[in-house]
């Protein structure tokens, strides 16, 4: 980016040129003489410039606002993100948790239901054994 103080070759040829003439109508309008039509525009010339020079300096700083700006929303972007990714792995090492622990309760439900079917053949058939000795 240019700024004001980065000027072109062309900026200070300009400012070199006009100066000396915009010292001299200076010192005429100072004198109280009249100034000509070359005078008026040498004048002229200087506050366009001035203008520009003003207009440029207003776009520098622009700029830079926009680039803090995105720079902002850039960190704000990484802070949401980050935020969500820990969320994210929040909500799933529960999850992980929650599973494991269904799955250990299955797992004694299962256990237990298999140790009752166990008892309950194992008293069935000593039940129909001891009818067939009858």
């Amino acid at each position: 980016m240019g700024t004001t103080m980065d000027k072109t070759r062309v900026d200070d040829m300009l400012i070199e040129m006009i100066t000396p003439k915009v010292k001299e109508i200076e010192e005429k309008f100072g004198k109280g003489e009249g100034l000509s039509q070359d005078d008026i525009n040498t004048l002229l010339l200087k506050s366009q410039y001035n203008h520009i020079n003003h207009l440029d300096q207003k776009l520098d700083e622009t700029v830079q606002m926009v680039v803090g700006l995105e720079n902002r929303f850039d960190n704000f972007e990484n802070n949401v993100n980050q935020r969500f990714e820990t969320f994210e792995q929040s909500v799933n090492q529960r999850f992980e948790t929650f599973e494991h622990k269904i799955e250990a309760t299955i797992q004694k439900a299962l256990n237990k239901n298999m140790m009752s079917l166990i008892v309950v053949i194992g008293a069935f058939m000593t039940l129909s054994k001891i009818i067939e000795k009858f």
